[in-house]
């Protein structure tokens, strides 16, 4: 329904909205003649009711100035409320308006809807509004007076900085964590064992090492006990699998996870696979694999999981969007895609997106194609700038899973990035995670999610 204002301007700089004939009663309900005595004062006319603008529609500029000031005809560059439009119309000043504005004494300001009355010291002029749809208008209004949405989710850009909203990961994996934490109380208080994780680290890998530390420091944090077994470099693949099999069957354990890369001489899918899938919280065993990609409910790999709650979390539209994902490893790129392409109303949810998948082998040509038509873009292929910012399209979501440790000639340190040239496209996104502080927290966040889950049992 949409606002439509016929007015009448004064000469004493009054702006009047006289009432359309054959309006038997005021547009917003109640009897014209009971709420008003004194439209009988006009010969033959109605005297329409005043209504407040500022007090109807708060985010409008009033359009009218106080008696004595030149009046203000032309609307300021701001959206009216959703839905509602102003229309200016001139026409010959009504015979029942004095001159000049007299003192506000003496006069109501009556607020009309749905029955409610505001009084106050008002104008000398009066008015009412009229009702009529109307939509075309209303979307030019909206396209010269407001910022133009974006296209990912309908959210406009910083006004003072022009550049895309960073999401910022560490502050919603806090809001999950919390989340995580009630969850586990709630869990323990009813008499129930309270959920263990064991993580199986591997060598000496420095980054491998910060990650479990983090992921341990987590989950003491939200309440779910923990415990790391190390192991050398030089361990067999055999050794490996016993000590798989041994806390598959440990009661006490709730959830294993084996920290990836592994070395050289294991096979990462054949250890695995070899921890129980109602113990696997990291969604890599091959039946929940297999589930997710049947839209079945399952253990979703963390950082898939991570990216798919971000997207929900920042309210990022994906049904029938255009979706880009870098990367097609069969624990990060292929969950993503399948995440995102299911269908909403399957028994495990999906984005329906329309999802294309690159990888190493893409021409950057193909790619930046692609990149260029998407409305969120997700890369996780482990190639520092990969993205750069003629490859955005603008406003468009883009989130970065990347994680690449390179030299910095400034410091001559090493630091961490991601696939994603951010400092430029954000200039031109809608949405845009950073690295770190991006995906990287939501994994760890979503993790002990999938360990809460297993040691309640709700999927085996």
């Amino acid at each position: 329904m949409t606002l439509s204002f016929f007015s009448t301007l004064n000469t004493s700089g009054i702006l009047c909205l006289p009432e359309p004939a054959g309006l038997a009663t005021p547009p917003f309900g109640g009897n014209s003649s009971s709420q008003d005595p004194g439209r009988a004062k006009a010969k033959g006319a109605a005297r329409p009711s005043l209504l407040l603008l500022r007090s109807f529609l708060p985010q409008t500029p009033p359009f009218f100035n106080f008696p004595g000031l030149p009046p203000r005809l032309a609307p300021q560059p701001r959206c009216p409320t959703p839905s509602h439009r102003l229309l200016l119309r001139a026409r010959p000043r009504p015979r029942y308006l004095p001159r000049a504005p007299p003192s506000t004494a003496g006069l109501r300001l009556r607020f009309v809807g749905g029955g409610r009355q505001m009084a106050a010291a008002a104008f000398s002029s009066s008015f009412t509004v009229s009702l009529r749809p109307c939509l075309a208008p209303l979307r030019r209004w909206r396209a010269l007076s407001c910022p133009a949405p974006r296209s990912a989710s309908g959210s406009p850009r910083s006004a003072a900085s022009d550049e895309a909203t960073v999401i910022s990961g560490t502050k919603l994996a806090k809001e999950v964590l919390k989340e995580v934490q009630r969850d586990v109380e709630s869990w323990i208080s009813s008499g129930n064992k309270r959920p263990h994780l064991t993580v199986v680290l591997v060598g000496d890998n420095p980054a491998s090492h910060i990650y479990v530390r983090n992921k341990v420091k987590a989950a003491t944090a939200v309440g779910i006990s923990s415990e790391i077994i190390l192991r050398p470099e030089d361990v067999s693949q055999e050794e490996l699998l016993d000590m798989t099999l041994k806390l598959n069957k440990d009661p006490s354990v709730s959830g294993v996870l084996v920290q990836l890369p592994l070395p050289d001489h294991i096979d990462e899918r054949t250890v695995c696979n070899a921890i129980a899938p109602e113990k696997d919280v990291d969604g890599f065993h091959i039946i929940n694999i297999g589930r997710l990609c049947l839209d079945q409910p399952s253990i979703i790999p963390a950082t898939a999981a991570a990216v798919w709650e971000i997207i929900k979390r920042t309210g990022i539209q994906t049904f029938g969007k255009n979706v880009v994902v870098a990367g097609r490893s069969k624990n990060v790129g292929m969950p993503i895609s399948m995440l995102l392409h299911t269908d909403g109303e399957h028994e495990r949810p999906g984005g329906d997106a329309t999802v294309t998948i690159t990888h190493r082998y893409t021409p950057k040509e193909q790619l930046k194609i692609h990149t260029q038509l998407a409305d969120i873009v997700i890369v996780a292929a482990g190639i520092p700038k990969l993205i750069t910012t003629d490859m955005v399209k603008e406003g468009a979501a883009v989130i970065d899973v990347g994680i690449n440790h390179i030299h910095d000639p400034l410091t001559g340190k090493t630091k961490l990035v991601g696939d994603v040239d951010f400092e430029e496209v954000k200039k031109k996104a809608g949405f845009i995670t950073p690295v770190p502080g991006g995906v990287g927290p939501m994994t760890v966040a979503m993790l002990l999610k999938n360990t809460l889950i297993v040691a309640k049992k709700l999927l085996y």
